[in-house]
């Protein structure tokens, strides 16, 4: 009986000796790798500011993080979010994900707002005036870089009062919301926009 099953196991191990590829040839000769495309997406990302709050309970404290973010596609749409957790990295996801869901549309004219408007928003107050090409965007700060996802490529801009960020990127929306273009002006007057043009 051993001899037997000695002569079983014997024909196995030829079976599968056989049944082995010949060296130089592995699963990449096989069958190819599929090749994995990453979307890159249209809109980019910035960090407007990171604070550390905390939160008094009976034991004592409990720190997290706030993240402000802004997202735009620098073609006319742009949004804000805040976002909290108990580290940056989540914190910054959660703002990231609020801004996708608070996005605006800004009119744009040859790369600057349509018109002259003040944004305000509790202690922050903002000035924004178009500007001809080459002039940049004169802006620091949150607004900066609210007005360079946007799009804007020159526009020049005053600081009236406050400095908070959350309150300039807040009043800079709220500027941004109240711009109008030529063609909404004029479907609102019932007039031609060719002949339309907005006082600056």
């Amino acid at each position: 009986m051993s001899d037997e099953v000695k002569t079983e196991e014997t024909t196995v191990e030829e079976g599968a000796k056989t049944e082995r590829a010949p060296r130089g040839k592995g699963k990449r000769d096989q069958a190819p790798r599929k090749k994995v495309q990453t979307v890159e997406s249209e809109f980019e990302e910035r960090v407007v500011a990171v604070n550390r709050v905390a939160k008094v309970v009976k034991g004592g404290r409990r720190f997290s993080f706030s993240a402000l973010m802004i997202v735009g596609d620098k073609k006319g749409r742009v949004g804000y979010g805040l976002g909290k957790a108990k580290e940056v990295p989540e914190a910054i996801r959660k703002a990231t994900q609020a801004a996708h869901k608070n996005m605006i549309n800004v009119p744009l004219e040859h790369g600057t707002i349509p018109h002259k408007t003040i944004g305000e928003f509790d202690a922050g107050k903002l000035l924004f005036m178009p500007a001809a090409d080459g002039t940049g965007v004169k802006a620091a700060g949150a607004c900066r870089s609210i007005l360079e996802l946007a799009g804007v490529r020159n526009c020049m801009t005053k600081s009236l009062r406050g400095n908070n960020p959350h309150n300039i990127v807040k009043a800079t929306f709220m500027a941004l919301t109240s711009l109008r273009s030529v063609e909404q002006v004029a479907a609102a007057r019932g007039k031609d926009p060719k002949g339309l043009r907005l006082k600056q």
